[in-house]
């Protein structure tokens, strides 16, 4: 049902169904207002749309008390319930060529991507109390046709060719006639070459087996009803795809059940199917879907870096303790120290990471499997790797601290370097597949307000009276300084040189496979 109403500034909206809504203002364009009829005719009664019947009719009683019926629904289906067709105000059988000829131009109408819906009507006896469909919807009238169209918004275009780029495949189930699904699906890059379309029809009369063996293959599903949505949810998630499904309707709720993702439509969605689903899309927008999907990746990224920065700390921290003691060197730091780098050197730069923007290309991966592990693509090489390495650093920054002065001395060289080590390394965790220069220093400010707090908290425990105690440091001179920067700050510098020559190589290898 749809209803219409005059805004302000001299406009109008449509309220309740899209569809409804057109045929109201094309009738309205055409002088005819559902209001006033209805001061003529009584509506009596009201056979709902139903996706399995694809069509519904309503009974009026006209002034005469006799009853007429009016049918709406998908031509092929109308035109079978109609013997007859209007011209010139006359009802006339409706012949064989007839038919052939309405069939021909409802498939004119649905390659233009219109949603075609024919019109129907009949009489009834005044004191015809049987309002069953069988009764009712028989022997009509065919009165014609009328195309509308729902041009597809450049958002959804836009990010189906974003889910394809990512590895997400898009299928199309609709009520609507098969060539009307195939013309928007082509306008929408759904329907590539080589994708396969099935109709409702098609589905019932092939085996599941049959069906496991094309399911991959198609694009786009026409004339469905809700028993099938479930057959293709289920055959998908056989197949061994995570599948995200969308709906309105209440009978839409056991296909969103059983799929691994269950999104409804929150404007036009019933609250049955919002109950049955694990998500509810408040905008109606599938670009919506994409960019939730986007966000997703992003905060499973910010998690493995956090994982990454603050393991490969720790294993840091721990090489340093641990090789110190096996070679039987004073212990490098203290528990204070540690605990300090703990809470603050490390805590500060980690939870900035939570909040990292995601990579320029994320939507260009392939997505990853639901049972892969966070450590999963080497990270934990990379977090033993680099923990070797900061721990080696800090010993050889305590090796030059015992050569030019007392254990004291070392320790603080020791301590700094480890913190130094980890306010640089933080920038290497922002991207796995990218370096500082190409994420951009500047783009996470966040990152650097932690950063900067860190250090000046650092170079208050070494500099304040007070702190040096607690901590048990001294001064540094300048040199020690540059000492401990050069080595902290060398395999960040050094990685970035890496990867850019290593990309510097691969473009040249492809110019020369070119």
């Amino acid at each position: 049902r749809a209803g219409a109403g005059a805004r302000k500034h001299r406009g109008w909206s449509v309220l309740g169904d899209p569809t409804e809504g057109a045929l109201l203002v094309m009738a309205a364009k055409a002088g005819i207002w559902r209001e006033k009829l209805e001061t003529k005719e009584i509506r009596e009664e009201e056979i709902p749309f139903d996706s399995d019947r694809k069509r519904m009719s309503v009974l009026y009683r006209q002034p005469d008390g006799a009853l007429a019926v009016y049918t709406k629904g998908a031509p092929d289906v109308i035109l079978d319930l109609c013997t007859h067709s209007l011209k010139g105000g006359m009802a006339v059988p409706l012949s064989k060529w007839e038919r052939e000829e309405i069939l021909r131009q409802n498939a004119e109408l649905a390659e233009q991507a219109l949603r075609v819906i024919a019109f129907a009507y009949r009489e009834m006896p005044a004191g015809d109390q049987d309002f069953s469909e069988e009764n009712v919807e028989q022997r009509l009238i065919f009165v014609g046709m009328a195309g509308m169209i729902d041009p597809p918004r450049p958002a959804a275009v836009k990010a189906v060719h974003t889910c394809r780029r990512a590895g997400i495949k898009v299928v199309m189930i609709t009520g609507d006639h098969k060539l009307t699904a195939q013309a928007i699906a082509r306008e929408m890059s759904i329907l590539s070459k080589g994708g396969k379309v099935l109709t409702g029809s098609d589905l019932d009369t092939m085996s599941d087996q049959e069906f496991a063996a094309q399911v991959e293959k198609v694009s786009v599903y026409a004339r469905v009803s809700p028993r099938h949505k479930l057959k293709i949810v289920q055959a998908l998630k056989q197949a061994g795809h995570v599948v995200a499904m969308t709906g309105d309707g209440v009978n839409d709720a056991p296909a969103i059940k059983e799929a691994d993702i269950g999104i409804a439509m929150g404007i036009s969605g019933t609250d049955v199917t919002k109950e049955a689903s694990a998500m509810v899309l408040t905008d109606d927008n599938f670009s919506s879907i994409v960019a939730a999907i986007e966000e997703g990746r992003g905060i499973y990224d910010n998690i493995r870096k956090f994982i990454r920065y603050l393991l490969s700390c720790n294993v840091g921290e721990i090489m340093t303790m641990f090789v110190a003691l096996l070679a039987g060197m004073p212990l490098p730091l203290l528990p204070i120290q540690i605990l300090w780098m703990n809470l603050v050197t490390d805590g500060l730069p980690a939870m900035a990471l939570g909040v990292d923007p995601h990579d320029s290309d994320i939507m260009t991966r392939r997505p990853r499997h639901p049972k892969e592990s966070v450590f999963a693509h080497g990270m934990t090489q990379r977090i033993i790797i680099n923990g070797t390495v900061i721990g080696m650093g800090a010993l050889l920054a305590f090796r030059i601290g015992l050569f030019m002065g007392e254990v004291e001395l070392a320790r603080t060289m020791a301590f700094n370097a480890l913190v130094m080590f980890q306010l640089f390394y933080v920038f290497s965790c922002r991207s796995e597949s990218h370096t500082i220069l190409e994420v951009g220093l500047f783009t996470n400010p966040y990152l650097l307000g932690a950063v900067f707090i860190s250090g000046t908290l650092q170079m208050l425990i070494n500099y304040v009276p007070f702190l040096q105690n607690v901590f048990h440091v001294v001064p540094l001179s300048g040199m020690q300084w540059l000492i401990i920067l050069v080595i902290s700050a060398a395999p960040t510098v050094l990685g970035v040189v890496y990867h850019h020559l290593r990309g510097s190589a691969k473009k040249k290898v492809m110019y020369l496979k070119v």
